[in-house]
């Protein structure tokens, strides 16, 4: 059985992120659209809602979900703010918070629309579900941007595709549509346009009613030791990312992504 029916809703809204508790189903959704760029404050604040999710015992699932027109494409280095002007601390301080996430002991679904790109895909493949629509689109554009991938895709993307096909995404940096991400394992559900936030609801309803002590044992032996491993990944992914952000192949990628032209790499 899900927690009581009759147990009130519990709602708290905030200006970048509001926080949702009914029918055993936390839901968070980003509120920065229409991008959704994020920093350290945003994943502070969602970590910080997942934990107290996860701690409430009328809390089974929790969907993570955003508004406006895209899921998440990552971090901002265009705004002046924290990325530009201390990018190697902000981002080890945003890691070491998004580390955290893969400690909830609750199942996470991300209900993904538009693009989730860079980190934001990071963010969309840290839950344990995916669901989206056709016209979704998954982009690891870190080459594409002169730098190292980030925020755990180093393990999360080849335990989710294979190593095959992370490595083509991840080297390329082409977009993965829908239907595509589906086919690979990346999208474990399609719903249909707009329906999204929906369909991972009901999903995450449909894990709220199983045994919620059985469903953490069965979840925590299947993820292992999940969590160490993205820790040992982010380390060395910030190493290569404070390396390679140092290059003008970087600030060529950045300015080129900024400035909507194909960027020129000098191997320099």
């Amino acid at each position: 059985m899900t927690p009581d029916a009759d147990t009130q809703t519990k709602e708290v809204q905030g200006r970048d992120l509001s926080v949702t508790l009914e029918d055993g189903v936390g839901l968070l959704v980003m509120r920065r659209p229409p991008a959704n760029y994020f920093d350290e404050h945003l994943i502070g604040r969602i970590v910080d809602a997942a934990r107290a999710l996860d701690e409430d015992p009328q809390c089974r699932a929790i969907v993570l979900a955003a508004e406006g027109k895209h899921f998440c494409a990552g971090a901002n280095f265009g705004d002046g703010g924290g990325f530009d002007q201390d990018r190697v601390g902000v981002s080890e301080r945003l890691y070491r918070r998004a580390a955290q996430l893969f400690e909830i002991g609750v199942p996470i679904v991300a209900a993904v629309q538009g693009a989730a790109v860079g980190g934001g895909l990071g963010l969309a493949c840290a839950a344990d579900f995916r669901v989206a629509d056709a016209g979704a689109r998954f982009v690891a554009n870190f080459a594409l941007l002169g730098f190292h991938q980030g925020f755990g895709l180093s393990v999360t993307l080849p335990e989710l595709v294979g190593r095959q096909a992370a490595t083509d995404m991840l080297l390329t940096g082409r977009a993965v549509r829908g239907e595509e991400a589906h086919a690979m394992g990346l999208v474990d559900r399609l719903s249909g346009p707009g329906a999204q936030r929906e369909a991972a609801l009901e999903w995450a309803r449909s894990l709220a009613a199983a045994a919620p002590l059985a469903v953490r044992s069965i979840r925590s032996t299947l993820r292992g030791d999940l969590s160490r491993r993205v820790g040992d990944a982010l380390a060395h992914e910030l190493s290569e990312q404070a390396r390679l952000w140092a290059t003008r192949d970087c600030a060529e990628g950045i300015a080129a992504s900024l400035e909507r032209r194909p960027p020129v790499f000098r191997g320099e």
